[in-house]
């Protein structure tokens, strides 16, 4: 039984070719959003509840493999779990889609983390935040720029900082929704995550053409030594060695 950790866009089509190889496969979902798209495959929701749990969990289905294509940015899981996988002797792989690259008319300012953010985008400035509802926490020093946050689900509590709205919004969007979007609510910046991905270029595409600043946040380095993986027929073809 392959345990798919998801959460992305290509751990969904992962998941429909193993179905469609045969090949066993239990997914997880962490649970951030609400009313996820469904992966055709028996999936679980919510945390495992620490490494104990998980290991519990790893053992009580008979795991044989596990594949991570969680979030780039979501290296907290992606480190704990190869840990787990290594000291267990446990096959693990890291389903990782490709950055971005930028292209001609693009002006992108690279950010390694969330304080060169603060230096980087003016005093003054309309942001829109595209990092997500979770990195909130990162922002208390613009107050004195207005934020945009966008999130997928409609939220239960209030903007944490008077300088800032909610923009709801599910994806996919496609590069006339995002133009849309940055012509009516009218940012001077915007701010990613170099997460990679055909979902998330339209965004991209938009900026360029509108000529927003972009503030492009780093991914975070996968731990050494770990098995990595960008295409779908590489991903398969190891799965089905501990199918």
């Amino acid at each position: 039984m392959i345990l798919l950790l998801a959460g992305t866009a290509e751990a969904r089509n992962l998941a429909g070719y193993l179905k469609d190889a045969g090949i066993a496969c239990v997914a997880s979902l962490a649970g951030a959003t609400r009313n996820p798209m469904d992966l055709g495959v028996p999936t679980r929701i919510g945390g495992f509840g620490g490494a104990e749990a998980f290991e519990a969990f790893l053992i009580g289905e008979n795991i044989t493999a596990v594949i991570d294509a969680t979030h780039p940015f979501a290296d907290k899981i992606t480190a704990r779990t190869a840990q787990i996988c290594q000291d267990r002797a446990l096959p693990y792989l890291r389903f990782e889609r490709a950055q971005w690259i930028s292209r001609t008319g693009d002006a992108w300012h690279r950010a390694d983390t969330f304080a060169d953010l603060d230096r980087l985008i003016p005093k003054g400035a309309r942001v829109f935040v595209a990092t997500g509802r979770q990195s909130l926490d990162h922002y208390g020093a613009f107050a004195d720029r207005h934020l945009m946050c966008r999130v997928i689900d409609p939220p239960t509590v209030p903007f944490p900082y008077q300088n800032g709205e909610w923009i709801i919004g599910r994806p996919p969007f496609s590069e006339a929704h995002e133009r849309e979007i940055f012509e009516r609510l009218k940012p001077d910046w915007l701010v990613v995550k170099n997460a990679g991905g055909a979902g998330g270029k339209t965004k991209l595409a938009a900026a360029r053409a509108l000529g927003l600043q972009v503030a492009m946040m780093t991914r975070p380095e996968a731990p050494a030594g770990i098995e990595r993986r960008e295409q779908i027929c590489d991903a398969l073809e190891w799965a089905e060695q501990f199918a």
